[in-house]
């Protein structure tokens, strides 16, 4: 039997146009209206959403309030209230490709065994041309692709984590979400808040996967432009992205794996001005940003007293399959 279907658009403060041609696209979707539920989270936006978008072309749309800022309390709120057997998620600056809800429900029956599953197609749309000393960095924009199927039940194969826009998620595994979320307790320093460039939300599907003795993996023929607006793409931002990456995930990852991160030290400094005056001013402060990040996990995880936890990482699976 196919799944079940719900579609979550988590939103704070959008651009209308962009959140124009995220609903437009999933308008057209091959799959009947009636097949599928369609939830728009209103994230603590500043004007209620529900006042200006209507959602009366969908039989089962419904506009959801979640006041508590940030994306992860945004799919929490999604998860209890979709009522699908399989929920995706989408985020107010991707476009589905038309099919893209036919080819999800037809890879969840497809591919029982995996719990979480993604776009192995994310294409970016730039509202300006990136600068060059960007284009090395894009994919922490979380654009990418994969020319094949790649699927994993190690919860470390990095290679086979979906990202978030059109992010697939069984049932299984969004109760699994929820129980290792309020373990970890650390839910404020997960995902996007507000001005705050947390991430890491989309990697703890996978591990929810795992924890729930099932697999994740990417599809090519799941497909997503991802609209990036000007103001993602200059240096400045791109070094707050990448000092908030790497602090997470140094909590996530002690947390997850007992690696914990080292605090800065004067040798560090020295390694960083050498690496500047080899590869130029702006590798160096994205180096440095990092290493801030690593620093402030350190210092996090010290303050908060915080202990790895023992997650199940299953045996290795070869990322490739058929």
């Amino acid at each position: 039997m196919q799944s079940s279907l719900s579609v979550v658009l988590c939103t704070h403060n959008p651009r209308p146009d962009y959140l124009n041609r995220a609903i437009n696209a999933l308008r057209a979707q091959t799959v009947p209206l009636t097949d599928w539920e369609f939830l728009m989270v209103d994230n603590a936006s500043d004007e209620p959403l529900s006042d200006s978008w209507d959602l009366s072309w969908h039989p089962a749309g419904r506009h959801v309030r979640e006041n508590d800022l940030g994306l992860t309390a945004a799919r929490l709120r999604a998860i209890k209230e979709a009522s699908g057997d399989l929920v995706i998620f989408v985020d107010d600056d991707n476009v589905l490709a038309p099919d893209f809800l036919e080819q999800a429900r037809s890879i969840s029956a497809r591919y029982p065994y995996l719990g979480a599953f993604g776009a192995g197609k994310l294409e970016p749309e730039f509202e300006v041309p990136p600068p060059p000393e960007l284009l090395s960095r894009l994919h922490l924009l979380a654009v990418g692709s994969v020319s094949s199927v790649l699927w994993s039940n190690n919860a470390q194969d990095g290679a086979c984590i979906p990202w978030g826009a059109g992010l697939c998620v069984t049932r299984r595994v969004m109760e699994s979400y929820c129980r290792l979320l309020q373990e970890l307790a650390v839910k404020e320093v997960i995902d996007r808040r507000g001005d705050q460039l947390f991430c890491g939300g989309d990697d703890l599907f996978s591990w929810a996967s795992v924890s729930a003795g099932v697999g994740f993996g990417l599809f090519p023929d799941l497909r997503v432009t991802h609209l990036i607006l000007a103001r993602r793409l200059n240096q400045r931002y791109f070094i707050r992205l990448i000092q908030a990456h790497s602090f997470s995930h140094g909590v996530l990852r002690y947390l997850l794996t007992g690696l914990k991160q080292q605090r800065i030290n004067p040798l560090r400094y020295v390694r960083l001005f050498l690496h500047g005056m080899k590869n130029g001013w702006f590798s160096m402060q994205c180096q440095l940003a990092a290493s801030r990040g690593e620093d402030c996990a350190a210092r996090f995880i010290s303050e908060r007293k915080l202990r790895p936890m023992q997650v199940s990482q299953m045996r290795f699976v070869p990322s490739a399959a058929s």
